[in-house]
């Protein structure tokens, strides 16, 4: 075993959810590589001292810039704004430091193409932050496909659904500005990463987004609060996804219907330690959807609890991503999802974009 220096830019939500999960990965993982929290870097040295005293960090740095410069600091988690994210990205791969940073990748694809040309120039380890996918259900789910359980895939149906933004009278915030901060930007690559992840790529697509609430009290809304898009899967299957912060009722609405010629799965991760699986093949008496609880064997649970049923949370998931990550470093190893695949997220919410202000059905790798 060694240590790792570990800093992490940004020590809001997903900041203090990365530093929480260093601290908790080697013991939960046995990693060989052991974390150490030693620089963080918030929006001001003030906030940054305030992160260091509350989440265990040695030192709190002026700026990024600092942070990522710094000797004893080996690793770099990318927890700020994505208007940071290149910037931050491109100085430390150039020190060929390995970088783990938030989803999206950058605003836009521009960002993308210059973080992944970085990654490849540099060599270094790179990971971006898709933690949805990494619960044991969705792992197992997966392997299922893979492994032609439900037979040859025919359609997905997908959505990332909140109604955080649902009240009308809720007031503009920094939500309400930027591309990058619409539910394209926010929560759209979460479930676009999952039809990838399960289905492979996207060939083409027709995408339609809308602001519900176009002015509330502070200002003018200037991005997107829902969207939704038909698409072709490259291998032939037909596919539907949703997402919405205006969806009423619904919290964490990341959910996900697949049918198959032998079968047929659906998941929400509002009830994310289960998955309901049906099979053709069982006799018409039988036939149904199946409630399976996660446990020990399924992938990634164990570690965490050895009871079936007992279930694992959201920061198991960030947990999963720092095993990962820390297993790329100490094998220098290409791990899932590398920048690339944020690219090819983001190319898949460019091509949203261009289909929904042209009306026309728009091939993805032509974006």
């Amino acid at each position: 075993m060694r240590e790792i220096g570990i800093g992490i830019v940004g020590g809001g939500y997903m900041g203090k959810a990365h530093a929480v999960a260093m601290s908790a990965v080697g013991a939960v993982f046995n990693t060989n590589l052991r974390p150490r929290l030693e620089m963080v870097c918030g929006a001001s040295h003030k906030t940054s001292k305030k992160y260091r005293d509350a989440y265990g960090f040695r030192r709190a740095a002026d700026n990024w810039e600092q942070l990522v410069a710094d000797e004893k600091v080996e690793a770099i988690i990318i927890a700020s704004p994505q208007n940071t994210h290149l910037k931050i990205a491109m100085k430390a791969l150039a020190l060929g430091k390995p970088v783990f940073c938030e989803k999206p990748l950058g605003i836009n694809v521009e960002d993308g193409i210059k973080m992944v040309a970085a990654a490849k120039q540099s060599g270094a380890v790179n990971m971006i932050g898709f933690n949805y996918i990494r619960t044991p259900a969705s792992q197992f789910v997966r392997q299922l496909v893979a492994d032609g359980e439900i037979g040859n895939i025919t359609w997905f149906r997908g959505e990332h659904t909140e109604d955080f933004y649902a009240n009308p009278e809720s007031p503009a915030t920094w939500r309400a500005k930027g591309l990058e901060n619409g539910t394209m930007g926010d929560l759209a690559p979460h479930m676009i990463n999952a039809a990838l992840a399960i289905m492979g790529p996207i060939k083409r697509l027709s995408a339609d987004i809308a602001t519900v609430h176009s002015s509330r009290s502070g200002g003018k809304v200037e991005n997107d609060d829902h969207a939704q898009l038909m698409c072709t899967f490259k291998n032939g299957a037909m596919g539907h996804l949703y997402f919405s912060r205006v969806a009423t009722g619904r919290k964490m609405g990341y959910a996900y219907e697949i049918h198959g010629t032998k079968g047929a799965i659906r998941f929400d991760q509002e009830d994310q330690n289960a998955i309901w699986l049906y099979k053709s093949q069982d006799i018409p008496e039988k036939q149904g959807f199946k409630k399976i609880l996660t446990g020990p064997h399924h992938p990634d649970y164990e570690p965490f609890c050895q009871g079936p049923g007992h279930g694992t949370g959201y920061q198991d998931q960030i947990i999963i991503e720092a095993r990962d990550f820390l297993k790329a470093i100490e094998t220098n190893a290409e791990i899932w999802p590398s920048f690339k695949d944020g690219l090819e997220v983001s190319n898949v919410v460019a091509a949203c974009h261009k289909s929904s202000k042209s009306k026309i059905w728009v091939d993805v790798e032509a974006v």
